[in-house]
């Protein structure tokens, strides 16, 4: 992930507000898992509550001239290990089961939440940090990667742009796969109020460029204001496990019509995918239970999609082989 697509909090105060509504008060003995953390300031915040709400801080940074300022984080408090390790590859995760690393987090049925493992994690501003946040929320529906140890809370700080399409209702022209995926798996909020953390040059590094001065778009998008949001995996997934490929697949081909009538869209799926309209909507449907034919693709709600991928799995000639584009490589999954 490039250097250049980095952004921290800077702001000692502003970093100590965010730490605080991460992990508030009533948090007892966490296990922080905190992906690019940069040089450490919201660390540094974490490390500052009261230590019976932390118990250890796990810091995966792989990047030399941050690791200047982590390094001698350990150093100063026992509970904190610093890896130089990068939080977007699958085999980071991997290797804190094989080093033990999390062999004292207590597995948690999911049927309860988990308040005693949490991953926080600055998002980078490229591409590759918006496929990291969507490619965690699709292991909420597998049980894997850190939710194999349950309901854990994922916090990050994210520009407003990547919220506003996390958080886009049918109604909203921002709507698109991201939104769907995020509503079919979590709950999530705001931690703090946005405005705390505007003009973005009081509260992060590096300052912004004047977009109206740079044509680079990693410069135009530095300074757009930043919030501070957690992510809840619901008790109840609509995504069945083992589906998750065909969500993608229907998200994926259906999206590129945004505007379309679900009914003139539902052909685009595959060869002969017109008949699945009798599975949505036909007569043997009962009424109550028929889809919307008549919505566009972005106006459908996570309800219309599970019946629409319900149907596309419940087809006999659906393609067997569903090609992923949206998350990392088979090898390299999460």
């Amino acid at each position: 992930m490039a250097f250049k697509s980095r952004i921290s909090i800077a702001n000692p105060e502003t970093a100590a507000l965010v730490a605080d509504s991460f992990v508030p008060s009533g948090s007892r003995d966490k296990v922080i898992v905190e992906a690019y953390p940069g040089p450490g300031a919201l660390t540094r915040a974490l490390m500052q509550l009261p230590k019976e709400r932390i118990r250890k801080i796990i810091v995966l940074e792989d990047v030399e001239q941050y690791l200047n300022f982590l390094n001698p984080l350990q150093e100063a408090d026992p509970r904190v290990q610093v890896l130089p390790m990068n939080g977007f590859s699958w085999d980071t995760y991997h290797q804190l089961d094989v080093q033990g690393f999390l062999d004292d987090v207590e597995n948690i049925p999911w049927n309860q939440s988990n308040p005693y493992l949490h991953f926080i994690s600055h998002l980078p501003m490229d591409v590759l940090g918006e496929q990291l946040l969507a490619q965690l929320l699709r292991c909420a529906p597998e049980q894997s990667w850190l939710f194999k140890y349950g309901r854990i809370s994922m916090s990050y700080l994210m520009h407003d742009w990547v919220w506003d399409r996390i958080s886009a209702s049918p109604e909203h022209q921002a709507r698109c796969k991201l939104s769907v995926i995020a509503q079919a798996v979590s709950e999530f909020n705001h931690t703090i109020d946005p405005q705390l953390l505007v003009p973005y040059n009081s509260h992060f590094y590096p300052d912004a460029t004047n977009p109206a001065y740079s044509l680079k778009t990693e410069n135009r998008r530095r300074g757009t204001p930043f919030i501070a949001g957690t992510f809840r995996p619901l008790e109840h997934q609509i995504i069945q496990p083992g589906m998750l490929d065909k969500w993608d697949y229907c998200l994926r081909k259906l999206f590129v019509l945004k505007s379309t009538p679900l009914k003139d869209a539902v052909g685009h799926l595959a060869p002969g995918s017109d008949a699945l309209k009798s599975y949505l909507a036909g007569d043997d449907v009962p009424p109550d239970q028929r889809t919307d034919m008549m919505k566009s693709i972005r106006k459908m709600s996570v309800e219309d999609w599970a019946a629409v991928v319900g149907a596309f799995d419940r087809w006999p000639f659906a393609p067997e082989e569903l090609l992923i584009t949206d998350s990392f490589s088979r090898d390299d999954r999460i």
